[in-house]
């Protein structure tokens, strides 16, 4: 594969065209599936398996379907082509635009099994037919993700303003919270103008702003997992007859994180770090049911007024990756190979299966070399 990270664009998404090489082998399928999983995979309730294929396609790759000269490849697979010669057989799938991104929940320390995630996947596959019975040692696996990108449009600069009465008091309190722009990329501060007029009797005891990580699991349960992934709490009061006005910033990173279950996480690949998950952009009329995880973010602003008794409001915003500049596009370009070379090594466990790491799997006796 000339690369592993996919970008999906709303309204399209690149194709996963790559190529096989070929080795005495009878026929050669290729699949590109979709799969979201909300938890292990022997879990059976009430009949109801919580892991679900949401797109699956196959491909017959060799013998090819067509003349391999008369078709139109990619730039990369041309490269491989004149490297790899007349072994070397391209593939070609294309996305459609109703699937979700990879995403996943980030386990607890001492979680056992996978993840609760939506994970993508090309498996290649040696068989007497597509729906013959595969041998786990006649199977190349490896994941692949489907990212966002920023939009390169900004949205007006969210504000939020609330005002809130209290018994006894003829004045009220009135709370406002901005942000500098709607849109910010991971990593990045945020920076909350809070303004406070407390004209209310009532003394403001403490402000708290925080940046929640909403993620709704559509598919099955509709169940929402919202975790705090920053805030800031200086004690700050306001007196009755008072006022504030204050700027906090904010730096939400999975660094603070990792050791919090159900925080959302882009997809990861082996060997590879990650970072929270980016928001969710959806496509005008996909239906959300069929999205997996769903992924918001809001900056939440607390006054703390006394006993029991609090005001809040929150500010939604989006956090993404942005667009890569066509330069280090252009150096992603630059191919790694990696050549699956059967061997009987001592220590390999029959059946142990590879997956659990979510990168390459090349069967029972098949482990990557990389050159």
């Amino acid at each position: 594969m000339g690369k592993r990270d996919f970008v999906d664009r709303v309204d399209s998404v690149d194709p996963v065209g790559e190529f096989n090489e070929l080795l005495n082998i009878f026929v050669l399928f290729v699949t590109l599936s979709c799969t979201f999983r909300y938890g292990r995979d022997d879990m059976d309730v009430m009949g109801i398996a919580f892991r679900r294929e949401l797109y699956l396609v196959t491909r017959q790759v060799y013998p090819p379907m067509q003349d391999r000269d008369k078709t139109v490849h990619t730039r990369v697979q041309a490269k491989l082509l004149r490297k790899l010669g007349n072994n070397a057989y391209p593939f070609f799938f294309e996305f459609p635009d109703n699937l979700p991104c990879s995403v996943a929940l980030q386990p607890a320390p001492n979680d056992v099994g996978k993840q609760c995630a939506v994970e993508f996947e090309i498996k290649a596959f040696s068989a007497e037919s597509q729906d013959a019975k595969v041998r786990k040692r006649s199977t190349v696996k490896l994941m692949i993700r489907k990212v966002q990108y920023a939009p390169e449009s900004q949205e007006v600069a969210p504000s939020v303003e609330i005002t809130k009465d209290f018994v006894m008091s003829d004045k009220p309190l009135h709370v406002q919270a901005t942000l500098d722009k709607e849109l910010y990329y991971h990593g990045e501060p945020i920076k909350v103008h809070v303004n406070v007029t407390n004209n209310s009797n009532k003394n403001i005891k403490n402000i708290i702003v925080s940046v929640d990580q909403v993620a709704t699991v559509v598919l099955f349960s509709n169940d929402s997992y919202t975790k705090c992934v920053d805030y800031e709490d200086n004690g700050d009061s306001v007196s009755a007859g008072a006022t504030l006005k204050k700027v906090y910033t904010l730096l939400p990173l999975l660094a603070n994180n990792r050791e919090r279950r159900g925080i959302a996480l882009d997809g990861k690949l082996k060997h590879e770090d990650t970072n929270l998950a980016s928001s969710s952009v959806v496509k005008e009329g996909v239906l959300k049911e069929v999205m997996g995880i769903m992924v918001s973010y809001r900056v939440m602003v607390k006054l703390i007024v006394g006993g029991s008794v609090s005001v809040g409001l929150e500010v939604p915003f989006r956090l993404m990756h942005p667009k890569p500049d066509a330069g280090i596009i252009e150096m992603e370009d630059e191919m790694v190979f990696e050549e699956f070379k059967r061997s009987y090594l001592r220590g390999i466990i029959a059946g142990d299966d590879d997956d659990e790491e979510g990168n390459v799997s090349g069967g029972d006796d098949i482990t990557p070399k990389e050159k």
